[in-house]
């Protein structure tokens, strides 16, 4: 994975460079990127694809422990995403949300989501669920994971939800949608009034 590209500032940090940072900053908990200012660096040639599947320079990532090493430095700033670690911050390009929510629980009266790397995120208040609306009508729900940082709830996991969503009344209007930790999170309208 070792090839290096020039910058303005210098050499290009490669991705070997940016996990043995990222390892060295980690440990065994989520690093404190939200903390961490460096300079920007250029952009790297990662891509995080919808599907979650990870590339670098055209190819995937089979190391499903790199992946997620990678996955503990991702930094939302406005609507980029970065690799940042104490030292430097790289952009990458992501095709939709950086996480995909791959399975989903029942925890008491919460939802439990699991990510394609191996976050788990309670829904409630402080980890909304959200679907955005394709033209043809098509559905993408979301997640919120950590740091604005988003994860696709994949199609099976979604439909297994709906089975569980109610009639409610949202904001003076009635929606179809889901309630985890006390909070109701509208899907889609709906013209059937709760009970």
């Amino acid at each position: 994975m070792a090839k290096e590209g020039k910058t303005q500032k210098g050499v290009m940090p490669t991705a070997d460079g940016l996990a043995a940072s990222a390892s060295a900053a980690s440990g065994r908990r989520l690093p404190p990127v939200h903390l961490w200012n460096p300079p920007y660096c250029g952009e790297i040639a990662m891509e995080i694809r919808r599907d979650g599947t990870w590339f670098y320079e055209g190819t995937p990532i089979g190391r499903p422990a790199l992946v997620r090493l990678f996955s503990t430095i991702l930094k939302r700033e406005g609507d980029r995403i970065y690799l940042v670690t104490p030292v430097e911050k790289v952009g990458i390009r992501v095709e939709d949300a950086p996480f995909v929510a791959v399975d989903s629980t029942s925890d008491g009266d919460a939802l439990v989501f699991e990510t394609n790397v191996g976050d788990r995120v309670r829904a409630g208040p402080d980890h909304p669920i959200r679907v955005e609306r394709a033209p043809d009508g098509e559905p993408s729900p979301y997640i919120h994971v950590r740091g604005g940082l988003e994860a696709l709830i994949d199609r099976k996991t979604f439909y297994r939800l709906v089975k569980h969503a109610e009639h409610a009344e949202h904001e003076g209007e009635c929606w179809f949608g889901l309630r985890s930790a006390g909070t109701f999170f509208p899907l889609i309208p709906s013209a059937e009034l709760p009970d």
